[in-house]
């Protein structure tokens, strides 16, 4: 049976060629998404610095580390639901100017006070960064392209990980006209933010959201330059068409048939996916130093297993296509949680190097299946609402972790703390096989609309509206 979509402005986005302008979208949103994780791999890399910097306790570091996850959490919430009612591009540019302003604040902290403050409202803006960056690309790749370019966009973003970490390494040691290497770190981020600040103000409105809310001559109007672009315009559109009125999405349906499902399963992804994931990103120096390894190793040691990040985010690029993705972040998980058990029960240099950086290569193997996986699964009209708001359940339980994670490395030890983290990766394995549906080579409004029972198998092709 012929694959029949019910939207026209989609049907004529899936069937183009990948432009000039879908690049510079991916390589737009690469490098936000780089600044992103490069702050949010930040306080973690320099906690054992700012421990000595602030004279602070065991008590005093969790709020500080969880300060930027609960701003986050609420900016993932109120951000990704502005993108849906007022447009992706608007809320993109919204965010990026909240946590370059604020990280640039936090470089003048005078106290942990001031920190943890700055941090909160950087992260604000951080929060709705990945979702966002997920439901933009989604909505303007063609279906048999959107896994690998998100994918582009993540490797390039993870390079921001090593980055950070061998920055960290290379800076704090030192005072740069006066200023403590910290300090810079947050000024790098601040002002590379901004630069992406500025190539995004030419990026275009997503014609799929546009559509989703009634306005269709906007849609038709960016459509038209994506044809122009890929010599296409006029062209039969090679899919069966089944128009349909518009509809408003209420929030309400992501908790009715079927969609609720498909809620639930990334609520519970998400409240767990964090252990494995951030658990190790955040807690990485601070388990080497509960090791026996001085501050100087253990950041070298951080940022070698931070390599990981953008190769194995590189090696996801081989997969993300040919692989259902619903199996991807399944085995990925799984994976995550042995390599995590080796690493903590690893005594030498060697195998912590080689546990450490097999466990992030293969992490972000599952990071990205699963940012391409969150907004294939939700409809237009509220996939950055749905993306968004479950994905904000990460970041508050992120906020969370170090408050469980750092007194159970310190009462338990390592091979405790990374066998909860492998046991929550088992729950998020189960509960993504029985709940996820396959999406991987489908159409945007296949995986996410009913078949109508009454459409003919196909539906002649006509011309693309002007």
């Amino acid at each position: 049976m012929a694959e029949v979509h019910t939207d026209p402005i989609a049907a004529r986005m899936d069937r183009l060629p990948v432009t000039r302008t879908h690049r510079r979208a991916t390589l737009a949103v690469g490098l936000g998404l780089f600044f992103e994780f490069y702050e949010v791999f930040l306080t973690g890399v320099l906690s054992s610095v700012l421990v000595e910097q602030f004279k602070l306790t065991k008590a005093e570091l969790p709020p500080l580390l969880a300060s930027t996850f609960v701003g986050m959490f609420l900016g993932a919430l109120v951000l990704g639901r502005l993108a849906d009612r007022f447009g992706r591009r608007g809320a993109f540019l919204l965010n990026l100017g909240l946590y370059s302003s604020f990280s640039f604040l936090g470089a003048f902290s005078f106290g942990p006070a001031m920190l943890l403050v700055t941090r909160f409202f950087a992260g604000i803006g951080l929060g709705a960064e990945p979702p966002l960056a997920d439901t933009y690309l989604t909505d303007l790749l063609p279906a048999r392209k959107r896994g690998k370019f998100i994918a582009w966009a993540y490797t390039l973003a993870f390079c921001g990980v090593p980055v950070v970490g061998f920055l960290a390494r290379g800076l704090t040691e030192h005072t740069i006209l006066g200023i403590a290497g910290w300090r810079w770190m947050f000024v790098i981020g601040a002002l590379g933010a901004g630069v992406v600040f500025l190539l995004r103000r030419g990026l275009p409105e997503s014609p799929r959201w546009l559509y989703s809310v009634g306005r269709t001559q906007e849609a038709e109007q960016v459509l038209a330059r994506f044809e122009a672009e890929a010599g296409v315009a006029g062209k039969a559109i090679d899919v069966p068409v089944a128009p349909q009125p518009v509809r408003a999405r209420r929030v309400r349906e992501l908790f009715e048939p079927p969609t609720g499902r498909r809620t639930l399963m990334m609520t519970i992804f998400h409240v767990l996916q964090t252990f494995g994931y951030y658990g190790f990103g955040t807690l990485v120096p601070l388990v080497l130093t509960a090791k026996g390894y001085p501050v100087s190793q253990s950041l070298l040691f951080t940022a070698l297993t931070f390599l990981g990040y953008p190769v194995g985010s590189a090696l996801s690029l081989l997969v993300v296509e040919r692989v259902e993705r619903k199996y991807l972040v399944i085995g990925s998980g799984l994976a995550m949680g042995a390599f995590g058990i080796a690493f903590g029960y690893s005594a030498s240099m060697g195998l912590i190097l080689t546990f450490g950086f097999l466990y992030t290569a293969v992490s972000n193997v599952f990071s990205n299946a699963f940012h391409i996986y969150q907004a294939e699964i939700f409809p237009t009209g509220l996939r950055s609402t749905a993306a968004s708001g479950t994905y904000s359940l990460s970041r508050l339980t992120t906020a969370a972790m170090p408050f469980v994670l750092v007194p159970l490395l310190n009462n338990a030890g390592p091979n405790t703390l990374f066998a909860v983290v492998a046991a929550a990766m088992l729950v998020v394995a189960v509960d993504v096989a029985v709940l996820g549906p396959r999406t991987t080579g489908r159409t945007l409004e296949s995986v996410n609309d009913r078949e109508p029972a009454a459409l003919p198998e196909t539906v002649q092709s006509r011309p693309a509206p002007a």
